[in-house]
């Protein structure tokens, strides 16, 4: 039996898992200083976008399910950031709408993608070209 597909060192999935914390790590103080977890500022980067949203269309948009976009989103409510609210044409849509305390933020959150652009040594090219790669996976396995 052939067991040379376990090692580690040539499993794709490792050097993306251990490169998603590490970068996450990164982000943890600069988003410490605006309370957000790292979940809550992906969330709230699509709301500062579209303002308001299906609860289905947010969750698209993260590749996150339910299960773990409720809690979050209970938790940016309770801090004021967004409101849920279930949909008068169906009850079963849940719309999540950004808050003036919310929008406001965005401007505290702004200078995060440049300070995180100083952790991560790439150049502008290669950082396009993991781009298109990570959503070309992202794509493909959905």
């Amino acid at each position: 039996m052939d067991h040379d597909g376990l090692r580690l060192s040539d499993q794709l999935c490792f050097p993306l898992y251990a490169c998603a914390k590490e970068v996450i790590r990164h982000y943890r103080p600069y988003l410490d200083g605006i309370d957000l977890t790292y979940t809550q500022y992906i969330t709230m980067m699509v709301m500062w976008e579209h303002r308001q949203i299906q609860l289905k269309e947010l969750g698209r948009i993260l590749y996150l399910d339910s299960g773990t976009l409720s809690p979050l989103l209970k938790k940016l409510a309770e801090k004021g950031l967004v409101t849920r609210e279930r949909s008068k044409a169906d009850e079963r849509d849940m719309m999540i709408t950004i808050t003036d305390k919310g929008m406001a933020l965005r401007d505290e959150a702004a200078d995060i993608p440049s300070r995180m652009g100083q952790c991560i040594s790439i150049t502008p090219e290669e950082a396009q070209t993991l781009y298109k790669i990570l959503y070309k996976l992202l794509d493909n396995m959905g």
